[in-house]
């Protein structure tokens, strides 16, 4: 990934409560898209509140992996994601996610050559 690419967040309201969604905005063939990211479960939620702290964007990190099936000998490859931030003292807080439909994955993957 040789452009960094930022997870942003926004609020909506429902049942009374506040809550964040998580995506990425970007550009592909001239047409605008919004990625919609989520934490691998719903615990996760409470740890992206904790990476972003009171930031509105955190940078993404692609992580590539090959899985090689040693019956086949074919290699499975592809990318985990994580959220990354900094505080002022130099701590890093990281958070994973992952595309929320498989639409938001193939758009990532898009967004990522």
């Amino acid at each position: 990934m040789s452009n960094k690419i930022f997870v942003e967040r926004d609020t909506y309201e429902s049942k009374g409560k506040t809550y964040y969604s998580y995506f990425i905005k970007g550009q592909i063939r001239g047409k605008d898209v919004r990625v919609a990211i989520v934490p691998p479960d719903l615990g996760g939620y409470a740890v992206l509140e904790i990476v972003f702290g009171e930031a509105m964007a955190a940078e993404l990190i692609a992580k590539p992996f090959e899985i090689k099936d040693d019956k086949t000998g074919s290699v499975i490859s592809g990318n985990t994601y994580m959220v990354r931030t900094e505080d002022e003292n130099g701590m890093v807080y990281e958070c994973n996610v992952k595309p929320f439909r498989s639409s938001d994955k193939s758009l990532l993957n898009m967004l990522l050559r």
